[in-house]
């Protein structure tokens, strides 16, 4: 059987990659980058790093960064709440997750944004949940009902409650990571658990250029400890933060990950670590940063085509749109990112369900989303020779009367071979006038009561969900919160 030819998206040529890297290499060694956080710089001091203490700036040996390459693992695995699911996170594979951190959510009634609350947070991951093309959840919505300082570890307590699969979530605050770490501790059954079956990833953003703040900074060195899978999500904005070229753009991503993940294996040798990222092209115009724009794509693409070189596993924030409701410019803006993010394999994409520039969250837009995510998946599955023979038997005996709507063929590779779309229109008009000329943000809406309504949440066993309670409840009183909102039934 002839095997299928998987398509491939690559931006950079071999010499280019190499220019990007030396460079790279060049500004860790001569310049040197920002960390605030003395822990980190005492790991850099201790590996015979240059470390200005007054300027609290380090700079980095080729030699210690190429070692930290060779520790950091090429792939990790994670597990859903159960521990039974797999899924594997390297190579080409391709997992696609919410965006994180919205503070606002669209309500599609009033076509007006708002402040998102404890029960929209449990919606996105009761909708994620059954949603099949979007393998992880994530922590995608800042709460308003809590304070902020224990938003971070709130919304963990409710995507552990409410949904099953893995979650790309972060921490606010220094603090924060240890009752996040002892809840995923709770789920797994003890550190060591955790460690052996990874439930979450940690996102870490350096502040452009070329700085790792004290909160992002302890968060890496915390989850390399931890063995939690730690996320770099470098965000240079081409012009302000970053350089105005794409090339200059991908040279200081280079740096400021390379950065973190040395930092992560001085503090563990073999701490997994993610080459990922939030970039974007700045519009001078408006003055803000179009994550749909071809340029921030490009971006997305090319340094992920350099973490696989580095042979590390991968993600981009693509998938999503910086328009304000779901329309034309959502759906096209989406549906190229997906794409591309598909055709360059990039091991996880956060954003589905997001418009307005990472601000706000959908539902209706996350099921439009999955839809635009299946069609991804079905591109890169590539054209499949189904059978050693691939037509040439159908037309045996060939006349004017042949019909393969009848022929067994057609009925055992129909299903396989074509995606059939739910909330996506392919009526005539007469039919698609009759059943009320709907939009397709209309038809999303229907599709997400339906699968609220139909799909109770998967909430874990009671010992379980008290122990989270508890330890969500005693980081609350810690903080001067005498009362957590009332969970939606």
């Amino acid at each position: 059987m002839i095997p299928a030819l998987r398509p491939k998206l690559e931006l950079l040529s071999p010499a280019l990659m190499d220019r990007i890297l030396d460079e790279a290499f060049l500004i860790l060694g001569r310049d040197g980058v920002f960390f605030e956080n003395a822990e980190a710089r005492a790991l850099f001091r201790e590996a015979g790093q240059r470390v200005d203490e007054t300027a609290q700036r380090v700079r980095l040996s080729r030699d210690l960064v190429e070692r930290s390459l060779e520790t950091t693992p090429p792939s990790l695995t994670l597990y859903d709440r159960s521990g039974e699911k797999s899924f594997h996170v390297g190579g080409d594979e391709v997992h696609f997750d919410p965006g994180s951190s919205g503070t606002r959510i669209l309500d599609h009634d009033t076509l007006r944004e708002r402040r998102p609350n404890t029960a929209d947070l449990a919606g996105i991951a009761r909708l994620t949940e059954v949603l099949d093309h979007l393998h992880f959840q994530s922590t995608s919505l800042v709460p308003a009902d809590v304070p902020g300082g224990i938003a971070d570890d709130y919304r963990l307590y409710l995507s552990l409650l409410f949904g099953t699969k893995p979650v790309v979530t972060g921490t606010f605050r220094t603090a924060g990571f240890r009752p996040m770490h002892e809840m995923l501790c709770a789920v797994r059954g003890g550190a060591e658990a955790l460690k052996a079956k990874p439930l979450a990833i940690f996102d870490a953003c350096p502040s452009p250029p070329l700085r790792w703040s004290l909160l992002t900074s302890q968060s890496l060195i915390d989850c390399a400890r931890a063995g939690i899978p730690s996320e770099l999500i470098s965000m240079g904005m081409t012009g302000a933060t970053s350089p105005a070229t794409i090339a200059g753009t991908l040279v200081q991503h280079v740096v400021e990950n390379l950065a973190g993940l040395t930092l992560a294996q001085l503090a563990y040798p073999g701490a997994p670590v993610i080459f990922g990222g939030s970039p974007s092209s700045f519009d001078m115009r408006q003055g803000t940063t179009p994550m749909g724009a071809m340029e921030t794509m490009m971006i997305d693409c090319a340094y992920a085509q350099l973490g696989k070189r580095m042979k590390l596993p991968t993600h981009a924030y693509m998938a999503l749109s910086d328009a304000k409701t779901n329309d034309a410019q959502a759906g096209y803006e989406t549906g190229i990112g997906a794409v591309l993010a598909a055709l360059a394999g990039i091991n996880v994409v956060s954003g589905p369900g997001m418009l307005d520039y990472e601000s706000t969250i959908s539902l209706e837009k996350l099921v439009i989303d999955d839809e635009i995510c299946a069609l991804a998946y079905r591109l890169i599955d590539g054209v499949v020779p189904r059978e050693e023979v691939l037509a040439a038997h159908l037309f045996e005996g060939f006349g004017p009367q042949t019909n393969f709507l009848t022929m067994p063929h057609t009925r055992k590779w129909y299903r396989k071979e074509h995606l059939v779309p739910i909330v996506a229109d392919r009526e005539l008009y007469d039919a698609w006038e009759a059943r009320g000329a709907s939009s397709i943000a209309d038809r999303a809406a229907g599709r997400v009561a339906d699968l609220l309504e139909k799909n109770p949440p998967r909430l874990p066993e009671s010992g379980l969900a008290s122990e989270l309670r508890r330890i969500m409840e005693a980081d609350a009183r810690a903080n001067g919160v005498t009362a957590l909102p009332r969970l939606p039934d």
